[in-house]
């Protein structure tokens, strides 16, 4: 068992404090690079020129219905600062969103015909896209929500069937190729099966005419793209929804599952649950905070996910005093901007752009003793040359070094709420050592740091 001076424990605990003023943004992604794809493991996201893309998702699902350029510009600009990566957004919108004009007046589509979209709505989406790359940030675009495919709940209507889904993909495939900012995610919060046909022709569509472009499936809650579409060849890399019935979803084990498919591709949670949302969607069972988002990416990260996406319950719909409101926002968008969860993702982001991305994998065999249940489960994930243990909620535990490449190792508590790196001691010859996290009952990220890397501490840019 570790023991800490008193100067340690209250430099540590004045952490837990940091001020925002504190806080610094986070660096946009270089889009010049190339385009995205696969790494050479399967593993992960990298730019044409192979470096390593870590996708930091914010959920904007009503992005394109809601806001105005303006406010549009708002809340790409305030994403940018806090790290993100890619914004999440949907173009023919749920919420009644085919018969509802968005803020401009303009429907979606002439007629409700996927075959005839509305020009003046998407030179407006277009104007959005390019307005997200000059802030180095990328569209995930969801072609359209799922109750317009199978009205499994939502306010539909259903417009789409094989033939039109087809069409209208290879209208956005052509639309948008060559738009460098751009992944594709066919799905919209629908369980895959008993419509597998018109999802796979909405794909195959937008792949007949954009190769370009990395795909994958948002499926319905705690399900996974692979249940369908593991196999399918338009499918890049698997998303999984961990979603909002319940807190401590334990999305480990579909990022494990999913991790263990052949052939490999890279997985993710791509909606967790949402911070300042109603924990199983009414407010008496709770309301989410930054506590349950950071435990969330963790957690998934560490198991294998090569990204992860955030989310504020007042801000996927945009919610305002003008608009109806879904499953009980605890305030408007503008004022979920700065959510405290959302401030801990570009610590997040920071940590994993510390080290080496590429090679990591998750790996629970260094855990000797104390790896927790369920709702303080660790997770622990390896790469070159440095190893990651996140600590929900424990008090303490033991690595086992043996499983740890090197004979010499600097260790760090890395404050996933502050950003902030403190120094333990440096270990040689280590066999079975335990660590008790600096303050009790909150989370710290447990980082072990081969020395003859010469990695600085965590958080700092390579």
């Amino acid at each position: 068992m570790r023991y800490y001076s008193l100067s340690l424990l209250l430099s540590i605990l004045s952490l837990a404090a940091y001020p925002q003023e504190h806080f610094h943004q986070g660096p946009a992604a270089d889009l010049s690079k190339g385009r995205l794809v696969v790494s050479g493991n399967q593993r992960f996201l990298q730019f044409e020129n192979g470096d390593p893309f870590f996708y930091l998702g914010d959920t904007g699902w009503e992005l394109f219905h809601r806001l105005s350029f303006k406010e549009t510009g708002t809340y790409l600009e305030n994403r940018r600062k806090k790290g993100f990566t890619v914004i999440q957004a949907v173009l023919l919108a749920g919420l009644d969103g085919l018969l509802t004009p968005t803020i401009n007046g303009e429907l979606h589509l002439k007629n409700l015909d996927p075959e005839t979209p509305n020009e003046s709505y998407f030179l407006f989406v277009d104007s959005v896209i390019q307005l997200a790359a000059s802030n180095g940030l990328m569209m995930a675009l969801l072609p359209t929500w799922g109750d317009a495919v199978d009205l499994q709940w939502g306010k539909g209507p259903v417009i789409f069937n094989e033939e039109n889904a087809f069409t209208y993909g290879r209208w956005l495939g052509t639309r948008y190729k060559d738009v460098v900012n751009i992944i594709w995610i066919i799905g919209g919060d629908r369980f895959c099966t008993g419509n597998e046909q018109v999802w796979n022709a909405l794909a195959n569509g937008i792949h007949s005419a954009d190769p370009n472009h990395l795909m994958t499936f948002h499926p319905g809650g705690t399900r996974s793209s692979s249940e369908c579409f593991h196999q399918a060849e338009w499918l890049d890399f698997n998303m999984h929804q961990s979603g909002h019935r319940g807190r401590y979803i334990p999305n480990y084990n579909q990022i494990t599952a999913d991790y263990a498919l052949h052939p490999p591709k890279p997985c993710m949670d791509g909606e967790p649950l949402y911070e300042a949302h109603p924990i199983s969607m009414h407010p008496r069972n709770g309301i989410s905070n930054a506590w349950d988002v950071r435990l969330a990416a963790y957690w998934s990260l560490f198991s294998g996910a090569h990204g992860h996406t955030y989310g504020a319950h007042s801000i996927w719909q945009f919610y305002s005093e003008t608009t109806e409101p879904v499953n009980y926002p605890q305030s408007t968008w503008r004022e979920a901007l700065d959510l405290p969860g959302a401030f801990d993702m570009l610590h997040l982001r920071r940590l994993m752009e510390s080290r080496p991305m590429l090679e990591r994998y998750p790996d629970q065999s260094i855990l000797f003793s104390g790896a927790g249940g369920s709702i303080d489960h660790i997770a622990a994930t390896q790469g070159e040359g440095y190893a990651f243990v996140y600590l929900p909620s424990n008090h303490q535990i033991t690595i086992d070094f043996t499983r740890i490449p090197g004979d010499r190792f600097n260790t760090w508590w890395y404050n996933p709420r502050t950003g902030e790196s403190t120094f333990i001691e440096t270990l040689e010859e280590a066999f079975r050592t335990s660590f008790s996290v600096p303050v009790p009952g909150v989370d710290w990220v447990l980082v072990i740091d081969n020395a003859a890397y010469g990695y600085e501490k965590p958080g700092t840019p390579l």
